[in-house]
């Protein structure tokens, strides 16, 4: 079964750090696209972060300068290192990925989230 995994959230207070993990698992041969996004009760659920296997990489203005998204490759793991947070980075936060499968099909998968809370 091919599935993300997210952890690394939790509570944390205004000014600190958190570091989110995304592991992709199942016959999988790489990560092509992959992405972070946050929602919030009542809201659309927002791109922060995403990128490419060729190397190129997107922010939200929100979050420029302070957030850095990352992976490795041989564990199939993308990261989202979240520095100087504010309360109003509080949300789910979801990884997405395009997946290569070891039957050379793509797949797209979204990871089940994980809770940051930013207390002021």
């Amino acid at each position: 079964q091919v599935q993300l995994v997210e952890s690394g959230g939790g509570l944390v207070q205004a000014g600190g750090s958190l570091r989110l993990s995304c592991v992709a698992s199942g016959r999988i041969v790489s990560i092509n696209t992959a992405g972070w996004y946050r929602q919030v009760p009542g809201k659309q659920r927002e791109l922060v972060a995403a990128s490419t296997s060729g190397g190129s990489i997107n922010y939200a203005d929100s979050v420029k300068g302070r957030f850095t998204i990352s992976r490795d490759n041989a564990k199939n793991t993308v990261y989202l290192q979240m520095n100087s947070l504010k309360p109003e980075d509080t949300a789910v936060y979801y990884c997405n990925a395009l997946l290569l499968l070891s039957n050379y099909r793509e797949y797209f998968a979204w990871g089940q989230g994980t809770q940051v809370t930013v207390s002021s």
